[in-house]
């Protein structure tokens, strides 16, 4: 695959990056194994200083990261700057807290004293995606850092500016050589590296059909894996919701980042009652997007991040509108050079419709209308996805009520969907499983070892115990 940066806005090709060499492989392999041995003897909170440097360099530099995520995949320039802040702010948290979150957990037993003691395993792979190109690094890299895994990073074949920079700043804070390595690696070096048994660990944040044959691969080689694979979020209006309050959400939840975000909310379902007029308010909302120039503050609609992108997301909505779907709002080409697609509104989506199961991952909102909340809790788990949702309803309690039924990983009840380091990030069904972030994301790929201790061996405390 070619590594190209290939602005979305300009479709000018800004620059094309040589793919690696077996020899670069096996001498990032050589590096980070030696990296590993040497950490696995060394205090967690050694690295706290050189990941709060990173943290310090990412807000230093957010205005030079933020334009090369732009020229990279097309994101606005006030979200780009926005996703430096979180990567510092994640960078910060594990570097805070992870000495405590990381200390031996006693355990009450008659076998003597007893405890699990959290240590590291060994180099990590990671295969991230282009739609948060420093931020689905860091969820994986800020614990693994201070957990003491060493990672080598396999970036998405759009995004390879982004990839050189995160790497230039852990660098430049002083981390170990071998902390973090990115490779332009084809898919088959991905098996081979997941193969080599220095490497204990893969974290893979992308579609369904990636992760399989990430997992396969992993599960051939019986190494530990996480996956994100992306989801068809609910945002659930039910009937005694607050349409002005939901109104604020809406359209941001849909359009953020193009739309092109695992957990946008992709699939309205929306009470009988106030139906009607929430799809003239979203519509309108919709309406008054501005495209343009990613980089002008003024410009609220991004372009898409490829024309790939582009190409399939028009090729479901048409697919869609041929299998009945009615057009609401939008679905009108727009007359700028660069990969826009215009935000759009699909309702009257049958259980027969592909779209009534895709994943559209750009600005359309499929609506649905429910008579009760029974209703909105099947239609929202009629889905082979189970990432994250939102609910609004008049009151904190019944929306909890609801959103506890959803089948995900993450509900969020009269809010917007927040990702912060100390919230754990993962789905369930085909959105994958394992988690990023939090304690749950720290201890994603650590040796729990028991360790059982006593002064001398006492047999006769052990009925049945001992094999």
């Amino acid at each position: 695959m070619a590594y190209q940066t290939i602005n979305p806005f300009t479709n000018e090709v800004l620059k094309t990056y040589s793919n690696a060499t077996t020899e670069d492989i096996e001498s990032t392999l050589t590096t980070e194994h030696a990296l590993y041995k040497k950490w696995r003897n060394e205090p967690v909170v050694n690295r706290s200083a050189v990941l709060h440097k990173i943290a310090d360099l990412l807000r230093e530099n957010e205005d030079e990261l933020g334009k090369i995520i732009v020229e990279d995949m097309g994101k606005l320039f006030k979200e780009a700057v926005g996703e430096v802040e979180l990567c510092a702010l994640i960078a910060d948290y594990f570097a805070d807290h992870s000495e405590e979150l990381l200390k031996p957990t006693k355990i009450k037993s008659g076998a003597g004293d007893a405890w699990v003691e959290k240590h590291s395993t060994g180099i990590i792979m990671m295969v991230e995606p282009w739609n948060f190109p420093y931020y689905q690094i860091m969820r994986v890299f800020a614990p693994n850092f201070m957990v003491g895994n060493p990672m080598i990073l396999k970036h998405a074949s759009n995004t390879p500016g982004s990839a050189v920079s995160f790497e230039k700043i852990i660098n430049e804070a002083g981390a170990p050589v071998g902390s973090l390595k990115n490779l332009f690696l084809s898919y088959d070096q991905v098996s081979d590296i997941i193969a080599d048994p220095r490497v204990q660990g893969v974290a893979l944040t992308g579609s369904e059909r990636g992760g399989k044959s990430v997992a396969a691969a992993a599960g051939q080689n019986l190494k530990k894996n996480t996956m994100e694979l992306g989801g068809t979020d609910a945002f659930i209006v039910l009937d005694d919701a607050d349409l002005n309050e939901v109104m604020k959400v809406a359209r941001n939840v849909r359009i953020y980042n193009a739309g092109q975000v695992c957990t946008s909310s992709k699939r309205f379902i929306v009470a009988d009652n106030l139906y009607d007029e929430f799809v003239d308010r979203l519509s309108k909302q919709f309406a008054d997007l501005k495209p343009g120039d990613p980089m002008d503050p003024e410009t609220t609609l991004a372009p898409m991040s490829s024309a790939r992108a582009k190409e399939k997301l028009q090729k479901q909505v048409d697919t869609a509108i041929a299998a009945g779907a009615k057009v609401a709002y939008g679905n009108e080409p727009i007359d700028l050079p660069g990969q826009f697609f215009p935000a759009t509104i699909l309702t009257d989506i049958k259980k027969d419709n592909p779209a009534y199961s895709e994943e559209m991952f750009g600005p359309v909102a499929h609506i649905y209308k429910v008579h009760n909340d029974q209703e909105a809790i099947d239609l929202a788990n009629d889905s082979n996805y189970g990432l994250g949702g939102i609910t609004f309803s008049g009151s904190k309690e019944h929306g909890v009520k609801v959103a506890s039924q959803v089948e995900t990983g993450m509900e969020f009840v009269n809010t917007f969907m927040y990702t912060l380091p100390e919230l754990p990030f993962g789905g369930v069904k085909n959105s994958g499983y394992g988690r990023e972030m939090s304690n749950l994301g720290l201890d994603a790929f650590v040796n729990e070892q028991l360790i059982v201790a006593v002064d001398k061996p006492n047999l006769d405390n052990l009925a049945g115990g001992l094999f």
